[in-house]
Order: C-alpha cells, then structure tokens, then sequence
C-alpha cells in the first residue's frame, strides 16, 4: 500500500477524534458528530472541542484541540467557514492527521470562498492533514464502526459508496439499507478540495473487504488521474457509477452544490465504455447491480438460459438481446432431457424454458438450472425464484400435513440445490420474484442468504447479468494482455 493510501487510515480507522465546534444543541451538526458516533459502537476516543467548555453527549469538552491530553487522528470540523483556516492550523499543531470538514460555505459559493478553502487548504497540505470535504456530510466505515453520517449505523456488508451528494447519496444509503445491503464504507466528499473521488478509489482498491465500488457522480477533477486510478482497481474489482449532471441544465446545477463542473457527457460515457467502468443508468441501479457482484461467480461469456412462465420467460429474453446478451436455441438432446422434466403441455423448451403454470418444487426448478448449466454454450441462467407450493397453494387448508412435511422437505433440498449450483459449475444464477413482499416466502430469503440476488422484475436480472458479463469480459481481456 502506498504512503498517500496509508495517511487516509487515520480518517476510515481512527483510534481517537476531536469534534471542533461541538454544541449541545441537538440541531446542530455539531451535536450530531459527536452524538452519531457515540451511539453508534465506534470504540475510539471521542474529543468534544467548544471554546466555553462543559459537557456535550455525557462527554467533557476541551476549549481547543491543543487541550486534549493525547494523540488525535482525526478532527470533525464543523465550525463556521470563516474559522476554518485558524482551527486547521491548531490540528497541524496538534499534530493530527486526518479532517473532515462538515462546514459548508467554500468553493461551491463563489470567488471569496473558493479563496477561503484555498487557504485552509494551504495549511493542511503544510501540516500533513488529508481532508475530506469541505460541504460534506460525513462518512461511514465499518472498518472502525465509525459512523457521522447517519442517524443509525447501517448494517457492514461489502458494498463501498463514494458519493459527490450528501443528502442524496444518504437517502440512496438507507434505501440500500432498507433493502439488506450492507456497506463497507460510505463517504460524502463535498468540494474535494484535498482528497478527490479518484484517492478515495485507490484506497479501497487496497481494502479486502471491500468487494464492489459504487459511485455517485457530478463532475470528476483531474480527469486523467480518476481514470487511471479507475483502470488499475477494475483489475481488482468493479465500479459501478451513476452520473448526475449529465443534462445541460443538470451540468449548471453541479457548479452550485458541490463546485463541480459536469463536462461533456458523451466523452464521459465514451470514456467509461473504454475502461469497463459499469454506469447505471438509474441512481438505485447501482446497488442492485452491485449485490450481484458479491457472491455471484463471473459468467465466461454472455450466453443466457432463461427459465420462467409464459410472459417472464418472453420479457427476460427480449430484455437479454437489448442489452448484448445471446439466449442460444438448445440442441436437441438437451431439449429431449428438459421434455422429461416439464409436464407434458408445456412448450418446447428451446430456451427459454417455460414450466406452463404447472405444479412442481424446488426440487424439479434445480434439475432443469443443473441440466442448463453443464452446457458449455450457457455461462448462466436467468430463472424465477424456486415455487413454494406451501406459499402458493391456495387449498392448503384440504392438504393432509404427511404431505405438507413431504412437500417442505422437497422444497427445503431443493432449495439448498439450487443455491449450491453456481459455486459447482462457476457460473452465475439470478432469479426474479413474482410476488409481493406481503406474499413472504422462506425460498427467496434462502436465495439471497446464499449470494442469489432476487429483483423484481426480470428487466433488472437482465441488467444485473449484463454487468456481470461485461465486467467478467474486461477482466479476461485485461488477463490476455
């Protein structure tokens, strides 16, 4: 790991922090800095810092950072922009290592705050702080459990989210949170006055737990760095972004919220199809493309077998070949082996594979995926969750229960089959649910327990196979170089 990615270990893993401008007024940020991380299970020293002294939070406030009796590695600045310059110079005194200015009122106002960040700049860079910010609203990191940006921790997972909007790429947080993904790292970067999207890419290229990188972006400064650093960590792993700005009237609303000037969309779209960069092209797309990154083998290529009823199976493959996806007619050996497995007025199954409404298990669904993936012309499968005839059956109540345990007992191997699948033959399998999260069934929950990601419909499973086999295309190219 290199020097520069090694300084930003005191800003993700701090042992200690001082919250500069902390106030016991509950609404104001800073309260919130030091109420967020105290409530939240971060184990480090927390420093409240306000000239007048006191208590906030149940902890004893210093009247300056130069008061706190130990080592800082981090400090929480939220002050107003005019103190900036003067409490950055008392950290450099001090001795820390890492800021995140909450404070707003920079770059993103005009000449005289863009001058005013200048200076603060000027200082830290002196003093050998990297700062997050300014005009940001904070971060997360499992890696510390260190929590500022949200009233409740969100639940660690593998996902890492670097986004150019605090408050919208908060609300993207807890819409990933609501849904069970759970994040890595979350990091709202403001006017990147000091550290850019491009240096907090790099560090997360070295971080192992970090399995997919999602972005959240308005306008990229210096260019050729972003995207070397970009092309180096698609080696390791994916980046999935979304950009906003990429209307003209969009492009002038980024210069006043975070002092970002959009560019030229097209050479930006130009530019992430050369790299492999995976770019949504809608905000939320992001994570649900990015769950099927974290436990989903890489398809060798892009040819799709496709089980599902009727219309699903239709909507599936039309949405496949729209996206550069190839549904292969199967041979007709295997189409005989399939016939034996579907009843008999269902339709050939030259793929997709249409089970016609009919009665069967989690068990039979396993048969079919298995025969579809030891195909070498299929490198993975689009296919409904497994049907659980104890959910669906609407005459259970007349079902003896020998035959409802005979039926759990079917589903539940099934189940365990069908999960099992991808890690045996290494390719990908994502399944879309046709029913309502009022209609609660146990097999869709062991699905994603297991890594199978679950949408809604069978447009986004066709998305989140897309990217999985470009990514899984650029990775080969780039081992064949």
């Amino acid at each position: 790991m290199s020097p520069p990615v090694e300084q930003l270990d005191y800003i993700f893993k701090p042992k200690s922090m001082a919250i500069i401008g902390a106030s016991d007024n509950i609404a104001k940020w800073g309260y919130m800095m030091v109420d967020r991380p105290l409530r939240t299970g971060y184990q480090g020293q927390i420093y409240p810092v306000n000239p007048q002294g006191g208590t906030i939070a149940g902890l004893s406030t210093y009247r300056s950072v130069n008061d706190i009796p130990g080592p800082v590695d981090l400090a929480v600045i939220t002050v107003q922009a005019s103190q900036v310059p003067h409490v950055m110079q008392e950290c450099v005194d001090k001795g820390v290592k890492g800021a995140i200015l909450i404070s707003a009122g920079f770059a993103e106002t005009g000449f005289q705050g863009n001058a005013l960040q200048e200076k603060a700049m000027t200082i830290a860079a002196m003093g050998g702080i990297r700062c997050v910010g300014p005009n940001c609203m904070g971060i997360w990191s499992s890696a510390a459990c260190l929590n500022n940006a949200f009233d409740s921790a969100p639940k660690p997972g593998r996902i890492a989210f670097i986004s150019q909007s605090g408050t919208f790429g908060g609300y993207m947080a807890d819409m990933a949170g609501t849904k069970g993904y759970g994040l890595r790292t979350f990091i709202s970067i403001g006017n990147q006055a000091d550290l850019t999207m491009a240096d907090y890419i790099e560090y997360l290229s070295y971080d192992n737990e970090t399995g997919v990188i999602i972005l959240y972006v308005e306008g990229v400064k210096d260019g050729r760095r972003f995207f070397d650093v970009c092309r180096e960590t698609l080696k390791k792993k994916p980046i999935i972004l979304y950009k906003g700005g990429s209307s003209p009237a969009g492009a002038r609303a980024t210069m006043s919220h975070t002092a970002s000037i959009a560019g030229s969309d097209l050479v930006f779209q130009s530019v992430c199809r050369q790299l492999g960069l995976i770019r949504a092209e809608e905000s939320f797309q992001t994570f649900d493309l990015a769950v099927a990154f974290l436990a989903q083998p890489l398809p060798p290529g892009k040819r799709i077998g496709v089980l599902g009823t009727g219309g699903q199976g239709v909507v599936s493959t039309d949405a496949c070949q729209r996206l550069g996806l190839e549904v292969p007619e199967l041979d007709m050996e295997t189409v005989s082996v399939l016939k034996k497995l579907l009843p008999p007025h269902a339709p050939l199954p030259t793929n997709p594979v249409d089970f016609a409404g009919s009665y069967r298990t989690a068990m039979d669904e396993a048969d079919v995926v298995e025969t579809l993936l030891k195909l070498d012309y299929i490198d993975g499968i689009i296919s409904n969750v497994p049907v659980n005839p104890l959910v669906w059956s609407l005459k259970l109540d007349q079902i003896s229960s020998e035959i409802q345990d005979k039926i759990k007992k079917l589903t539940d191997e099934g189940t365990k089959r069908f999960c099992d699948l991808p890690r045996i033959y290494h390719k990908p399998i994502i399944c879309v649910r046709w029913y309502s999260d009022a209609k609660k069934d146990p097999v869709a929950d062991t699905l994603k327990e297991s890594g199978i990601p679950v949408y809604d419909t069978p447009e986004q499973c066709a998305r989140a196979m897309a990217a999985l086999a470009n990514y899984s295309g650029l990775r080969r190219s780039q081992e064949a170089s």
